[in-house]
């Protein structure tokens, strides 16, 4: 009789043909299927602040990880985050932290560029967050949030802003339909009541004395510079947001504050009012030795530690004040 292994081999190199064949289709499957997030690669994330200053005048690029318009919200982290940088910065020179560690860790993560008014004088047409914070809260960042929504299929969103990026959406929270649409407000250094940096609040007053604060504001709007009188403690916009239910309890705030801030002052102009959805901290009441402005706390690593737990508090990991967050 002839021998079968001839034909046993033969089967055994066919059924590894198959083997091979079909991990490669689930491999391509995979590939070509719309992510959720977690499937996304490992992204660097650097820290400190001069990933920063050198991407600051970048105004086409998105943040490293941001803006996959075909990510797919996980079970896990089922609401995407919208990134909402800080006055006269771009979403690619305050977000190159935070948006690689997001999306690492396997959330969509979106961003956009903001308040930048082509008909102001220049320069004032070529700097972001300049604009009037309602205008850019109503006409970008209300339609961003729909589209975020429309793209990913997810009911709500968390947002995370830097400076202008915390105090700007609220006013979309409040006159623009957020309140619906957003289950976390994280927000770093952030501007709740304010600032009184370089004599702002002085001189605010005396132009109130004189009769013509609210004139000066209007001005400043009119030529694409309200954000700046916006955010001075004491302006009408400030007022307007703190009035009422200014912190809605559909949504949890965290504000992320540090002693070392030199553009809000003081840093307690950040705190929310004590409540059931409002969480206040200041980085060197755990870390003291937190050495970190207003403009390094998007690169810090304990800042990064507490979006993340602030995003993700069913699974809070305990603060390192001398480590570095989860990366995936």
């Amino acid at each position: 009789m002839p021998s079968s292994a001839p034909r046993t081999a033969a089967r055994r190199l066919g059924a590894g043909k198959r083997l091979v064949l079909a991990a490669t289709l689930v491999g391509l499957a995979a590939a070509l299927t719309p992510g959720a997030a977690h499937a996304a690669p490992r992204l660097p994330v650097p820290y400190g602040l001069l990933p920063a200053v050198d991407n600051y005048f970048d105004r086409e690029s998105s943040p490293p990880g941001a803006n996959d318009w075909n990510c797919r919200p996980s079970a896990e982290h089922p609401e995407p985050v919208v990134l909402v940088h800080g006055s006269t910065a771009t979403m690619a020179g305050n977000w190159q932290t935070m948006s690689p560690l997001l999306a690492n860790n396997g959330y969509c993560v979106f961003a956009l560029n903001y308040g930048i008014d082509p008909a102001a004088p220049a320069p004032l047409n070529l700097i972001p967050g300049t604009k009037s914070m309602r205008e850019s809260s109503i006409n970008e960042l209300a339609p961003f949030v729909d589209r975020v929504l429309a793209a990913t299929g997810a009911q709500k969103v968390n947002l995370v802003g830097h400076s202008e990026g915390t105090i700007m959406p609220r006013w979309y929270i409040k006159y623009g339909g957020g309140v619906d649409k957003v289950a976390k407000s994280v927000n770093l250094t952030p501007l709740n009541n304010g600032t009184r940096a370089l004599g702002q609040a002085l001189y605010a007053q005396a132009l109130a004395a004189l009769g013509v604060w609210d004139d000066a504001q209007l001005r400043a709007e009119a030529i694409g510079f309200g954000a700046s009188l916006q955010m001075t403690a004491g302006s009408d916009y400030l007022a307007q947001v703190n009035s009422g239910d200014a912190y809605p309890a559909a949504i949890d705030y965290t504000f992320i504050m540090t002693r070392w801030d030199q553009v809000v002052v003081p840093h307690t102009s950040g705190m929310g009012p004590i409540a059931p959805n409002v969480t206040n901290i200041v980085l060197q009441d755990q870390c003291p030795f937190t050495l970190v402005d207003h403009a390094g706390v998007g690169g810090d690593a304990v800042a990064a530690q507490h979006i993340l737990n602030a995003l993700d508090p069913a699974n809070r990991v305990p603060v390192d004040c001398f480590g570095r967050p989860r990366n995936g």
